[in-house]
């Protein structure tokens, strides 16, 4: 199959078709803003931001936003094992020259798309910066953007994880209440401000109790946060303790999809609503490889 018709196809339309007047409108309503290109990270590991992102990315896809997930845990991959999917490719594929960008899209439900990297392959873990560049540069292999592109980096502050990180625009930071997380998490934030002028991030409470332990989180953090780095932090939600995601996650499924309305599930519902009104990415006088950075935006039709 072609590649830009498959791509279109994946995303919902047949190439050459003409779309009903109605889906033409919103087709340019959603051509005209920008992808926004999100990184969830964390530092520690354990603090469940490929939950998070999984979760995230199924909450803005059942809300009908094109939404594409990249597992750039590279060597440890768990995206595909979370939604029970069995891709054929990953991104080794892509780097060996054995397959494009767009050959490696697997449909998970819902219409939420992941890019998979490979899981026990040591090479793929041993990656180095050109490598990196090379797997970010290839989103340009596109025919459009999605309306958002979540990264799920790796655990730690590698090059690879940090250079992920700084090639989007949003860093969503995964917390929980471990002094490690805290720890790990400022780490991230000065490695990210200090090497690639990242001044905004954003923060997650996760596997909390109540709201007053998630701000009391985003408090310790952002006092730090204010002495030493000149950076801002926002708040932007929680994700609660609940047995419903520990239930899904042994089912190899999103738990907005299984129990949407579970205190889990309406929180990531809640999280989906905030990121989508987050402002557009301000990319002029970016100075560092950007995910779609190498081509002009809003790029309209396919």
């Amino acid at each position: 199959m072609h590649q830009a018709g498959g791509l279109f196809h994946m995303f919902g339309g047949q190439p050459g078709m003409p779309l009903p007047i109605g889906d033409q409108a919103a087709g340019l309503g959603r051509a005209a803003r920008p992808c926004r290109a999100i990184a969830v990270t964390g530092g520690k590991g354990g603090v469940g931001k490929t939950t998070v992102a999984v979760n995230l990315g199924m909450a803005l896809a059942q809300a009908g936003r094109e939404t594409l997930l990249l597992d750039a845990d590279l060597g440890l991959a768990n995206v595909d094992v979370l939604l029970g999917l069995s891709p054929g490719r990953h991104l080794g594929h892509l780097l060996d020259g054995t397959a494009s960008l767009p050959e490696l899209i697997v449909e998970a439900p819902h219409g939420l798309k992941i890019i998979p990297a490979g899981s026990g392959a040591r090479r793929l873990a041993q990656l180095g910066n050109t490598e990196h560049a090379a797997v970010i540069r290839a989103f340009d292999e596109l025919p459009r953007p999605p309306e958002f592109l979540l990264v799920d980096t790796a655990a730690g502050i590698s090059d690879g994880v940090a250079m992920f990180a700084a090639a989007t625009d949003e860093v969503l930071l995964v917390v929980c209440d471990e002094p490690a997380s805290l720890t790990d998490a400022y780490a991230m934030m000065k490695v990210l401000s200090r090497d690639f002028g990242v001044r905004r991030f954003r923060m997650l409470a996760n596997m909390v109790r109540h709201a007053g332990e998630a701000q009391a989180l985003h408090q310790k953090l952002s006092r730090v946060c204010d002495r030493f780095l000149d950076i801002s932090l926002e708040y932007v939600g929680l994700i609660p303790h609940d047995e419903r995601l520990r239930q899904a996650i042994r089912r190899q499924s999103a738990v907005v999809d299984l129990w949407p309305a579970s205190r889990a599930g309406q929180a990531f519902k809640q999280l989906a609503q905030s990121v989508d009104t987050w402002c557009e990415p301000a990319r002029a006088g970016r100075d560092r490889i950007a995910f779609f950075g190498g081509r002009p935006e809003p790029v309209t039709g396919w």
